[in-house]
């Protein structure tokens, strides 16, 4: 009897809602981002949208930095890539909480609060630079000009700290330039579209093609008139030709009858 499977029920509902948490080890760097910018004064940005009182609500500022500084520092910087990672990669996920905002959002968002996220991701390379971190994600916080066998237990000279600073204000600010040309190249390419949308009659189950013209079936039909052709098809004698064929009557025996 042959071996089994293990089981495999994509359709099946789970008994009880996961939590994304529970994916993820329990250092990925998606909890230090997260824990950080919950650490940091958001006041000037909470500031813009204090007698707003048109449209929806904004989404949480708190999840719109976190977003940005997590999907910069692991090299997503265009808003459409990142609005794709919410839809499907379990770190921005975690940070979302359920929240999905377009492309559209995150990119205003930079560009609304761009001196302030300067700011403050400044603060988040800083924090994991106090702890003795040389990189974070794809951001490397150890400058060429600082070397970094310095001991992350010895106090810094103010001399040594301007400089480091200033590593960081240059980092920052490349991340922030490279997002926003990011945003800027697939605008004049998309449009007010996300850039890689389904055709209408491939983004549903039942609409991707009726049972009766499904390709498998197509291919299998196409593929048995194949056989069925080579079937008709006379084979070739394998004895020599009657045009070739040696007559093996004996002359005397001819002769005699």
């Amino acid at each position: 009897m042959p071996k089994g499977y293990r089981s495999y029920l994509p359709d099946q509902d789970l008994l009880l809602p996961p939590s994304l948490r529970e994916w993820l080890a329990e250092e990925h760097l998606v909890y230090f981002v997260s824990d950080v910018v919950d650490e940091l004064d958001l006041s000037a940005i909470h500031a813009v949208y204090g007698e707003e009182k048109r449209g929806q609500p904004p989404y949480d500022p708190r999840l719109m930095t976190k977003l940005l500084v997590y999907g910069y520092c692991t090299g997503v910087f265009s808003s459409r890539r990142i609005q794709k990672r919410l839809q499907e990669d379990i770190p921005f996920k975690v940070l979302a909480a359920g929240n999905e905002p377009d492309f559209r959002t995150i990119s205003d968002f930079r560009k609304l609060h761009h001196g302030a996220l300067q700011g403050l991701f400044e603060q988040v390379l800083a924090m994991a630079l106090e702890v003795g971190a040389v990189k974070i994600g794809r951001v490397s916080l150890d400058g060429t000009k600082v070397k970094a066998n310095a001991s992350k237990h010895k106090a810094m000279s103010y001399g040594r700290m301007g400089e480091k600073q200033k590593q960081l204000r240059e980092e920052v600010k490349g991340l922030l330039e490279q997002a926003a040309a990011a945003d800027e190249e697939e605008d004049r390419r998309h449009g007010n579209q996300r850039g890689d949308e389904l055709p209408e009659e491939l983004r549903r189950r039942e609409s991707r093609w009726p049972r009766s013209k499904w390709p498998r079936k197509s291919w299998r039909n196409e593929r048995g008139k194949k056989q069925r052709r080579r079937a008709r098809v006379p084979t070739k004698p394998s004895g020599p030709s009657p045009a070739t064929r040696i007559n093996t009557t004996s002359p005397t025996r001819s002769r005699a009858s």
